[in-house]
């Protein structure tokens, strides 16, 4: 790391902008290593005295008028800013900049990938374009002229609609694009190449024809038909859901291999990573469809959450992006299925954001401060943040969200606002006092909600004391408004009537047989009458609050509700405890050196939901899979890596010995070859339970020939990679040869190879880490890809736990090593995987001591970016940041 400590920015320290650009013409004159900006900036100062000063970082400043006259000699320039010292209240500021494209590998600003040039600007690469107020509050209305070679760039593309093109002499051309709503610099998009286009389009309910085009490569052409269908169905179900409706003549999308992220809600010009645009049955599998409708949604939904209402600063990130994760999550729940959909974002909330949670790198959804912005876009701001809105529509119900979604809109169309503004849009607009939610935004850390029951057989009333905190902040805690929503069931399984006494009425809302208890204080006590049996509670149905809930549930309980409860998440959840437990049990039998065991309770539930035939059979797949190995160590204070991990894999292999033959009968009874391929919610269920089943039975040795058999039927990529996956985790002899029989077959499709090296680098095979060695050296993997990166790079350290959790510490240190590398082409890259390394506490002393000393080697880089050393030194403990 360079001697000076990057500085801290803090959200107190917010000040509005001293200036305002009333309009902005940028032109673009396109070359791979001298693109040359001129940037015409209409300006007017807000405040009395201050001096201009611009963002801007490794430019070629060439020339800046103002007013017409040439003052470059009277500018101070650094490294990340351009000082113009003027007085005049209005003035009109041209800057002349050469910037290369060609360069660009850290792939923020404007960079050129597979011979096309691209933009990402969010969050502050605008700044890497020309000098600018790059800050999200700065809005203003952009018209972009781009001008090229012809023959390399036959498309010009930029935001809002297309004004005038033509032809100009040596073989050029060029376009002028013009957006009539004002916008930040972090949404303004440029694409220029040679690309091909699928065009169709939808008729909003104002009657207007919008012009929808996917632009890709020429190869790619056969593979955006679903990327299609999920943009028409992303704006009837905005239109229909929010009364949303799209406000442009052309919605552009624009898919490339090289992106940072998953993709960019740009006004109108939206560039996706190609993952979340290409598929089709051959290619991509039902998790790749799924993503791409939900992606093609989440970036669709962003131009009214995000776009025509943005944030007052980045401090504000989960204004946009946890609200449009919430609205891409109900989507997507209404294209396929609610109950599962839920589910899969709970396990995905707690894999992941619940261990940052836990972590050094714990941030609440607003954070207060950050070296690097780039490092915010986390699990905690776009999942968590998600939750949160979710809790609003929990405590509001659909009306009254639809109520405060509207006031939203109406009051800050067109402006940046902060989170403060939607939690008072959605108050008043139902007349409700929300002040209480604040504490969501602002406190890090997943709070636990502890209940305990009380049953009084002779005043037939059953009490619920519910309790809440957050581990580690005593003092400090200030308690949140969380609703719980619950049902009471009989020993037979049935839903009972819910009545509450005069105390509690005022607190629970709903009727019937579910409500939600709104607990509001550390402490509080629910009390319902009328219940003639002591019931089985059923609690935080739908997950509906993002806590740990610690109750003390039997076994038979569990059972009970594992099979018959009407909630589909509780169902889920009932079983995942059960097997925590058995978990839990045979960890410390391994510990011990004592003999595993499979309860009769976990035999009873497993039987039971395997054999329930009515069941969704997707809820069914997610019910039997055992929580994830992430989860599991979130269980303990320290880590056994080797114990969780052998516990996890007994557990499985002895519940495959015990039901081999009910996972084989579900598994031939849905293996049904030769149909067409559809991404349809019942077909999905289907692969899916058929697929779990597989996983299974793959860990007995006589069954290999089921993976093996799945593998070369060759029917669609969600069987064939369920198989090859299973097949992966192997030492069979036919390992190698399904194995390289893949590569062959698909070598020349970066996106599908992607997976080849995922399934290599997530492998339970002994020889894991020496595998994964090798593919950083194959001549396919490259670290300038992001997608080739996170496949193997980022794969390795999250879930591989045999190869990264070596003991010799070797996983740790190349690791680390590739992370030096990757940082110097791209820090943010970087800086994603070294998350494994964060939690370096939690784990034994030999395999701390491996961890600390890997992170130290990262942070002793004297080239070390600001993205990576932030991570690194808060993982380390380290505080000498400069404030």
């Amino acid at each position: 790391m360079t001697s000076e400590s990057p500085i801290v920015h803090y959200l107190k320290d917010y000040q509005a902008p001293q200036f305002e650009i009333r309009s902005v013409l940028l032109e673009f004159d396109l070359h791979p290593t001298k693109t040359q900006v001129i940037n015409t900036m209409q300006i007017q100062r807000v405040s009395t005295n201050e001096d201009l000063v611009l963002a801007g970082e490794e430019l070629e400043l060439v020339s800046v008028l103002l007013n017409g006259q040439e003052v470059i000699e009277q500018c101070v320039v650094d490294a990340e800013s351009l000082t113009i010292m003027t007085g005049l209240s209005e003035f009109e500021l041209i800057i002349k900049t050469i910037i290369s494209p060609e360069k660009n590998t850290a792939l923020e600003g404007l960079y050129r990938t597979s011979g096309n040039y691209c933009t990402q600007c969010e969050a502050e690469g605008f700044r890497k374009i020309t000098y600018f107020f790059d800050r999200p509050d700065v809005l203003t209305l952009f018209t972009t002229k781009i001008v090229a070679d012809k023959a390399d760039n036959a498309v010009l593309l930029s935001n809002g609609n297309l004004i005038e093109s033509g032809d100009i002499d040596g073989n050029r051309h060029y376009a002028v694009w013009q957006d009539p709503y004002k916008k930040p610099c972090y949404l303004f998009a440029l694409v220029a190449g040679n690309l091909e286009c699928v065009e169709d389009q939808f008729i909003t309910a104002e009657k207007r024809s919008v012009a929808l085009k996917i632009y890709v490569e020429e190869r790619n052409l056969d593979k955006c038909e679903h990327a299609m269908e999920s943009l028409k169905k992303s704006m009837l179900w905005d239109e229909a859901r929010f009364g949303l409706i799209y406000d442009l003549d052309i919605y552009m999308i624009v898919a490339v291999d090289d992106f940072n992220m998953g993709a960019m809600e740009n006004k109108g010009l939206n560039v996706f990573n190609s993952k979340f645009v290409l598929a089709k049955p051959d290619t991509a599998t039902d998790v790749d469809y799924e993503g791409i409708e939900a992606v093609i949604g989440h970036e669709y939904f962003h131009n009214w959450t995000g776009n025509r209402v943005t944030c007052r600063d980045w401090f504000q990130l989960t204004l946009k992006e946890g609200l449009t994760v919430f609205r891409d999550q109900e989507f997507t729940a209404d294209m396929l299925s609610p109950a599962v959909k839920r589910i899969e974002d709970v396990k995905r909330l707690r894999s992941n954001q619940f261990p940052e949670d836990a972590g050094p790198m714990a941030h609440p959804i607003q954070p207060q401060s950050y070296i690097e912005m780039n490092n915010f876009y986390t699990v905690t701001v776009y999942e968590k943040g998600a939750e949160v809105v979710r809790l609003y529509h929990t405590l509001l119900g659909e009306v009254g969200f639809r109520k405060g979604m509207d006031l939203y809109f109406l009051r800050h169309d067109g402006q940046a606002v902060t989170v403060v503004d939607f939690r008072n849009a959605m108050a008043d607009a139902n007349g409700v006092d929300l002040s209480q939610m604040h504490a969501w935004y602002v406190q890090a850390g997943t709070p636990t909600l502890k209940v305990e029951t009380l049953y009084d057989a002779l005043s037939q009333t059953f009490q619920i004391k519910c309790h809440q905190y957050l581990e580690g902040a005593i003092e400090d805690f200030k308690p949140l408004l969380i609703p719980i929503k619950i049902a009471l069931i009989s020993e037979q399984g049935e839903l009972l009537e819910l009545i509450p006494d005069v105390d509690s009425a005022t607190k629970i809302m709903g009727e019937g047989k579910e409500a939600v208890l709104r607990l509001t204080q550390q402490t509080e006590t629910f009390t319902f009458t009328s219940i003639v049996a002591k019931p089985i509670p059923s609690l935080l149905r739908g997950f509906s609050a993002p806590v740990h809930l610690e109750y003390d549930y039997s076994d038979s309980e569990l059972s009970l509700l594992a099979s018959t409860d009407s909630d589909s998440f509780v169902r889920w959840e009932s079983f995942q405890v059960l097997a925590l437990k058995a978990l839990k049990v045979n960890i410390e039998c391994y510990e011990k050196g004592q003999k595993l065991v499979l309860s009769s309770a976990m035999k009873q539930a497993f039987s039971g939901i395997l054999q329930d035939h009515s069941a969704d059979a997707g809820l069914i797949s997610l019910t039997i899979t055992l929580p994830d190995i992430t989860y599991i160590g979130e269980q303990f204070e320290e880590i056994n890596v080797d114990a969780v991990y052998h516990a996890h894999k007994w557990l499985r292999t002895a519940l495959a010995e015990h039901f081999e033959a009910d996972l084989l009968a579900v598994y031939k009874r849905l293996n049904q070859s030769g149909g067409a391929y559809r991404y349809h919610k019942d077909d999905i269920a289907s692969r899916k339970l058929k697929n779990a089943c597989l996983r299974y039975l793959m860990l007995l040795p006589q069954q290999f020939v089921l993976g093996k058999e799945q593998y070369y039927q060759q029917e669609n990529m969600t069987d064939v990679l369920a198989a090859l996956e299973t097949i992966s985790h192997s030492s069979h002899a036919d390992r190698v040869s399904c194995l390289e029989h893949f590569y062959q077959h698909w070598k020349n499709d970066s996106l599908v190879l992607d997976k080849w090296f995922t399934l290599q680098a997530a492998s339970h095979h002994i020889h894991a880490f020496e595998h994964v060695q090798e593919l950083v050296k194959h001549a396919d993997f490259t670290l300038t890809n992001p997608n080739r990166v996170r496949s193997v790079l980022g794969v390795f350290g999250r879930v591989n736990v045999l190869g990264f959790h070596r003991k010799d510490g070797l996983g740790y240190q190349f690791l680390a090593e590739q992370i030096i590398q990757l940082d110097k082409l791209n820090p943010q890259v970087a800086a994603r995987i070294v998350a494994p390394f964060t939690h370096w506490q939690r784990y034994d002393e030999s395999r701390r001591k491996k961890m600390h000393s890997a992170l130290t080697l990262i942070l002793a880089s004297s080239t070390l970016s600001k993205d990576v050393y932030e991570i690194v030194s808060k993982s380390l403990g380290q505080s000498a940041l400069q404030g």
